[in-house]
């Protein structure tokens, strides 16, 4: 999302579009806060396409986080960190670097009956300049979701 129309300076120099299947399995720490709150560690995937500039490209993502949910609430509130690989790293006029990318996210899920769910997460992906000057992307994504488990 550029903020070209709020008369900011665009982050990127195209827009970027990411349609992806993503995983989050559970890993064995986790903690009990209090009566309602409780947090877990995280590994979260995905594979899907990036978009931006009319190329495309493929994306596959790895990353280890942590989560905070309160079940009376029935939200989710994550944030995790890790690496993606891409196929394509010239969308346009934007060069994104290099195949490796780092990646971070900030997430916040709503839990829905029927183990469905809902969610909002702030993606940014970069390649911290590994490969020389250029820039990163940042990404508001939208996500439904069925989990197999409880909260």
């Amino acid at each position: 999302m550029n903020f070209k129309d709020a008369g900011l300076p665009p982050g990127e120099k195209v827009d970027f579009e990411q349609f992806d299947v993503f995983g989050i399995m559970g890993l064995p720490w986790q903690w009990d806060l209090s009566p309602d709150w409780s947090a877990r560690v995280r590994l979260y995937g995905s594979a899907g396409v990036i978009r931006g500039a009319r190329d495309l490209g493929f994306i596959t993502t790895v990353t280890p986080g942590l989560a905070a949910t309160n079940k009376s609430w029935n939200l989710t509130f994550d944030i995790a960190a890790g690496g993606a690989l891409i196929s394509d790293w010239e969308y346009g006029r934007q060069d994104v670097g290099g195949p490796f990318q780092f990646i971070g996210h900030l997430g916040v899920t709503y839990h829905l009956p029927w183990n469905l769910a809902v969610g909002y997460r702030f993606h940014h992906m970069s390649d911290a300049m590994i490969y020389g000057k250029s820039r990163g992307t940042d990404l508001h994504m939208i996500e439904f979701s069925y989990y197999f488990e409880g909260l």
